[in-house]
């Protein structure tokens, strides 16, 4: 009985932290994450200010269930880290961490897709996201297209236009093409809003909507990580499949709420760190190391 409550403690403890290493200036550095509020704060030894990060359960790339938390919070959190930010960072639903930093409540939304000038704002009358909020520099992103339900025909032809007046799922809040964006808001389609990517999927299977739009690899990873039994997921992956052409490549972003104490000087910094990470190969480096540690569990 005190053997298995040591291990409990013991496992107790070390679920309670989370530890980032990343390479910087030749020098490996790791910043661990401890406990704190609903996510997690990572203290950078000369913190300069404590940014508080939204975030969602977006596998592949990000997923507080996921291996590592997947490799986009590790590179985040790194790369605030390396130019002397203290990081909190948690997750919750997506249209709460788009109100979040809007409304600034919270400083960084991550990852974001490109956000058009134009975009209005679902939380401020008369305001555009653009208004509310700076991007940064790009960081690795995926393919978007849609996905459609298997062995019917394509319907996307490559031009946009060939879906008027389709029924499309869309995930409310979600960013997804300029072009696309544009003509849901000019109601040129029937949109669906999900959720999240798995009702997404479902409200597909459901023939509720003709196709859903995102990014591939997050939609079918999206049923992987559900928890449901494994042969519902069979079931929901047997039955849908991507049209043959996407839509475009998408990088992703930080974006900052301009409600945030210095927040130019915060987005300056966080563009330095990127280019350091992509320039010095530590983006990718860090990425395959994540990816090749998960692979292997």
């Amino acid at each position: 009985m005190r053997v298995l409550l040591i291990f409990i403690l013991f496992s107790s403890y070390c679920f309670a932290q989370v530890p980032i290493t990343y390479i910087q200036n030749d020098t490996r550095r790791t910043v661990i994450g401890e406990r704190y509020k609903s996510g997690y704060l990572f203290n950078a030894p000369n913190s300069v200010q404590t940014i508080h990060v939204v975030t969602l359960d977006w596998p592949p790339y990000i997923g507080n269930k996921l291996c590592n938390k997947g490799w986009v919070y590790q590179f985040s959190v790194a790369v605030l880290n390396s130019v002397d930010y203290s990081v909190y960072i948690e997750f919750v639903p997506w249209a709460r961490a788009v109100r979040a930093v809007e409304l600034g409540k919270a400083d960084i939304l991550m990852p974001e897709y490109y956000i058009e000038d134009t975009a209005p704002s679902d939380y401020v009358a008369g305001q555009t996201r653009r208004k509310l909020l700076g991007l940064s520099n790009s960081f690795e992103g995926g393919n978007i297209g849609f996905l459609k339900r298997k062995g019917e025909p394509d319907r996307f032809n490559g031009n946009l236009k060939s879906l008027k007046g389709s029924r499309i799922g869309v995930v409310r809040g979600y960013q997804n093409t300029p072009e696309f964006d544009a003509m849901m808001d000019n109601n040129e389609f029937i949109i669906i809003d999900a959720v999240d990517d798995l009702q997404l999927v479902n409200l597909l299977v459901a023939k509720r909507v003709d196709l859903i739009i995102g990014d591939l690899d997050v939609l079918i990873y999206s049923v992987k990580y559900a928890s449901l039994a494994n042969s519902e997921k069979q079931a929901l992956l047997s039955a849908i499949e991507p049209e043959s052409k996407v839509i475009q490549y998408n990088p992703l972003y930080f974006a900052i709420s301009k409600s945030t104490p210095n927040w130019l000087t915060v987005l300056e910094n966080i563009n330095t760190g990127l280019y350091k990470f992509k320039n010095s190969g530590e983006t990718q480096r860090l990425k395959n190391t994540l990816l090749n540690e998960c692979d292997k569990l």
